[in-house]
């Protein structure tokens, strides 16, 4: 009998995939390419979890591939992504952690990730936030992405209520809605129209798409933890614990 064990990569690759096995074995004849068939064959059917494990080693290193590339991505936009002036800063300015999210004013989870972000600020006093508009979902997005930032530019001390009422209100949100919100909070509407329509309006939501773009950010909520990148609404427990790895190595510090 053809021994096969040299060749376990090879033809365990080949029985999976179904594909001609690699150069280096294509030197088999028809009877040795059926034998090794067989071995393999009759191995996975006698331990079928040999695949299970194997899944489990393949999305292990793919999650350590991806957090990685987060890592490099964070190190190289760090200033932009944790700094930048047109981000909005909320909690401690001096926090020593610090918490970004990527959101959407039409985007159902970001409501409800908007109660999260203020439960965390009220009882983590050593909590940076800072608030980038990520308006991926429809032009309405857009229009009040706009209107946040024109609000943030005249009023940054107003943002916090604009952002709570119109994230928080009913319905889908767009110009109209957000116009409506920072009239009642008293901003000067004129000088809004012309900030909605200004270079620094249009630079800030660019700076947030690219920023999105190279950490492979693709919904909303997102969000940026010290060194980890995280897409999804993964509700208070699951940020305060990508909080405290970020302060202190572990989950609960």
């Amino acid at each position: 009998m053809l021994s096969f064990r040299p060749l376990l990569s090879a033809a365990f690759a080949f029985a999976l995939c179904g594909a001609p096995l690699a150069a280096s074995a294509q030197s088999f004849n028809d009877g040795q390419r059926g034998e090794i068939e067989t071995i393999i064959k009759s191995y996975l059917v006698s331990h079928p979890e040999v695949l299970e494990e194997a899944m489990v080693e393949l999305q292990r290193r793919q999650t350590a591939a991806e957090s990685a590339k987060h890592e490099a991505s964070i190190s190289q936009n760090a200033e932009t992504i944790f700094n930048s002036p047109r981000g909005v800063v909320l909690g401690n300015k001096d926090g020593d952690v610090t918490f970004v999210e990527f959101f959407d004013y039409n985007c159902g989870y970001c409501k409800r990730a908007m109660a999260d972000m203020l439960d965390l600020m009220k009882t983590d006093p050593k909590l940076k936030v800072v608030l980038k508009e990520f308006p991926v979902l429809s032009q309405g997005s857009v229009e009040a992405a706009q209107v946040a930032v024109a609000v943030r530019m005249q009023a940054p001390q107003k943002y916090l209520d604009f952002h709570q009422k119109l994230l928080g209100g009913r319905g889908p949100a767009d110009k109209a809605r957000a116009l409506a919100v920072a009239k009642d909070l008293g901003l000067d509407m004129a000088r809004l129209e012309k900030d909605m329509a200004s270079p620094e309006a249009k630079a800030t939501i660019e700076e947030n798409f690219k920023l999105a773009e190279d950490m492979g950010m693709n919904g909303t909520p997102s969000y940026v933890i010290g060194k980890q990148v995280v897409v999804g609404a993964i509700g208070e427990d699951g940020l305060k614990e990508k909080i405290s790895n970020a302060r202190c190595g572990k989950a609960t510090c």
